[in-house]
């Protein structure tokens, strides 16, 4: 993964669990970030932020399942799902800023597959040699949750042994920005504090969180130690505004129940909730009525913290690095905290977490957790993952 809080995934795990933010004036920015680390300068000239960190946390994942050197598994039984929310927008900013300025003459070429939102799925496929279903997933703020899930089921129907799957974001351009604070949807203040009574707002960040799922069958046949388990999905519409959420939080209670059930276990065996989080009024309210009509008594035993309180709103992105600081809060044991939750709201009776702390896991078999995305447009994805 990459993220505000630096590059790999247990550097920003470890370093959210400290407490530290990644935020800096307003933003979360990918500060550490050397594209110069991943790709060639020619390389990097031809793609698109967003897919310059999804390689880099690409290269991340396929290293640690085994596959620094290559596959070493059936390419043709390999796919790619990449989520994005806003995709190669950099490259559509700065595309219509030399079309404006120098005439139609002038535009590269190289703008249309840099700025298609399947630029990321393309490129880690060509680059890695997956020859599976390869797509992009575009469900706004759900899409990095949605994006596993669909590989999950994938690798269920037994379509594919595999699946690079995962989000990538890069949206901190002028226009996205400007869009964003005049639809009252970031925060005046610059402070991400989901669940406070304070919060006005969220803050807006890029990254990139990979995974590879594999078949457990076949990742033992070749050795490769199981890092966790999706255990289970669950997807939903809200069908209600195309930018608010239904404000009981029906859709995303259903998207919880769904993803307990195809799981296979019910509220109590839960040990941790990674909240979608986003530190707006409309969203964190909703989302405390959903875990709870989903979860009923054993929503108040839960923590339940955001990432979103020290890397930001990761859009298409977050719901994949949420899963994974997810899944290593479950192989850890402790709950990672809410940044900034000091205030308590009204009608608002979650264990927000404000430091975190540890657990224990109530199966032996490893603990489990709920991570939840939701999106403009109304999607609600939630992702069950077992340690493993």
């Amino acid at each position: 993964a990459v993220t505000p809080l630096g590059v790999g995934a247990v550097t920003s795990f470890e370093r959210w669990v400290a407490g530290k933010s990644g935020i800096e004036d307003g933003e979360g920015r990918c500060d550490e970030f050397e594209v110069t680390d991943f790709l060639s300068v020619k390389e990097a000239r031809r793609a698109d932020r967003f897919t310059q960190l999804s390689i880099a946390a690409a290269q991340e994942a396929l290293s640690q399942a085994g596959f620094e050197d290559g596959l070493t598994i059936d390419p043709e039984r390999v796919g790619c799902i990449i989520g994005t929310g806003v995709g190669g927008i950099g490259t559509i900013e700065d595309g219509y800023d030399v079309l404006r300025d120098k005439g139609e003459g002038s535009v590269s070429p190289q703008v249309v597959p840099m700025m298609m939102s399947n630029a990321s799925a393309g490129s880690l496929a060509l680059r890695y040699g997956l020859k599976g279903p390869s797509h992009s997933v575009g469900s706004a703020c759900a899409a990095g949750a949605d994006a596993i899930g669909e590989a999950a089921r994938l690798i269920r129907l037994g379509e594919v042994d595999a699946v690079v799957t995962g989000g990538a974001e890069a949206g901190l351009t002028a226009l996205a920005r400007a869009a964003f604070e005049n639809m009252g949807a970031t925060s005046s203040s610059g402070i991400s504090r989901p669940f406070d009574a304070r919060r006005d707002g969220f803050v807006m960040g890029e990254g990139a969180g990979v995974l590879v799922l594999e078949d457990a069958e076949k990742a033992a046949e070749r050795g490769q130690p199981e890092l966790g388990e999706v255990l289970g999905f669950g997807a939903t519409s809200d069908a209600h505004h195309i930018t608010a959420p239904q404000p009981e939080g029906a859709g995303a209670s259903r998207a919880i129940e769904r993803a307990l059930e195809q799981a296979g276990i019910g509220p109590d065996d839960l040990d941790y909730v990674n909240a979608h989080g986003t530190s707006t009024p409309l969203n964190d309210r909703a989302e405390t009525m959903a875990i709870e009509k989903a979860l009923g008594e054993a929503a108040k035993r839960l923590p339940v913290s955001s990432t979103k309180s020290v890397i930001g709103h990761l859009l298409g992105a977050a719901g994949a690095v949420e899963a994974i600081v997810t899944l290593l809060a479950l192989r850890e044991g402790v709950a990672p905290p809410t940044v900034g939750w000091e205030e308590r709201e009204e009608g608002m009776d979650l264990d927000y977490v404000p430091e975190a702390r540890p657990f224990e896991a109530k199966s032996g078999d490893g603990a489990i957790a709920i991570s939840n995305g939701f999106g403009f447009g109304g999607h609600n994805a939630v992702v069950c993952l077992r340690a493993g």
